[in-house]
């Protein structure tokens, strides 16, 4: 059976037994191969918005023997999917950007639908947009796979007043973190990469003074979660 990577694993384990279960943007169809496998679900809905990831999503299922257990679909984002057909969707690997996308073109997603989303870029952008257009984020996970860091939301159709600020759309609500143990080197890591940018901002010859108040700003939250935990900070429910 199919070994998943940490990311994917992650993903996985947000995945409810027996749910309705969709992959957008599946490319070679591991994740739902996993779950059927483990008899997490019994069948599932892979889609890629191109024909080649779609026939390596095929392979595989017919690898493992599923193929009669997949509806495969050419479809851009979610719109080749009727709505409510089903009720758990994973966006794994994709930009921030891209995931907006495909939400805004399906707000039924808002309706009775778990999303598991692993953006790959514009996270920060991401969590606001999320809150500000009715989802909420109902928890965060972090993982380290090899030399990169993830972010995995548990995202449901529902208010969420958490309240942004340069620190927190950075690490996401520290009230809805995970458990997780790589949280302190995650945030370590974060914090390096600010200091980096300030050091770069300070340095210009005519430095954008509102980012570099955002930047410190963001430092010095960062600082506090690592120093005192989440309890300390931060963004109010």
């Amino acid at each position: 059976m199919i070994t998943l990577t940490p990311r994917l694993q992650a993903v996985a384990d947000y995945v409810p037994s027996q749910c309705r279960f969709a992959d957008v943007g599946t490319d070679h169809a591991y994740l739902p191969v996993w779950l059927i496998g483990h008899g997490v679900i019994d069948s599932a809905v892979a889609s890629d918005l191109r024909q080649g990831p779609l026939d390596h999503a095929r392979a595989t299922a017919g690898l493992y023997g599923f193929e009669d257990r997949f509806d495969f679909r050419l479809s851009d984002g979610l719109a080749a999917y009727v709505p409510h057909e089903i009720d758990c969707i994973a966006i794994a690997g994709m930009g921030g950007e891209a995931i907006r996308s495909i939400l805004s073109a399906a707000p039924w997603t808002m309706e009775h639908t778990r999303l598991i989303l692993q953006p790959q870029t514009n996270i920060p952008e991401l969590r606001q947009w999320l809150t500000e257009s009715g989802y909420r984020i109902e928890e965060e996970r972090i993982i380290r796979e090899e030399n990169r860091w993830y972010t995995v939301l548990l995202v449901s159709g529902a208010a969420d007043d958490t309240r942004w600020t340069p620190g927190t759309r950075l690490t996401g609500n520290p009230l809805r973190w995970a458990e997780d143990s790589d949280r302190p080197a995650y945030l370590q890591f974060l914090l390096e990469r600010l200091e980096k940018q300030i050091r770069g901002l300070k340095q210009a010859s005519e430095p954008n003074t509102q980012r570099l108040t955002a930047l410190t700003q963001a430092k010095e939250e960062l600082t506090l979660m690592l120093k005192n935990g989440k309890e300390d900070l931060s963004c109010q429910r």
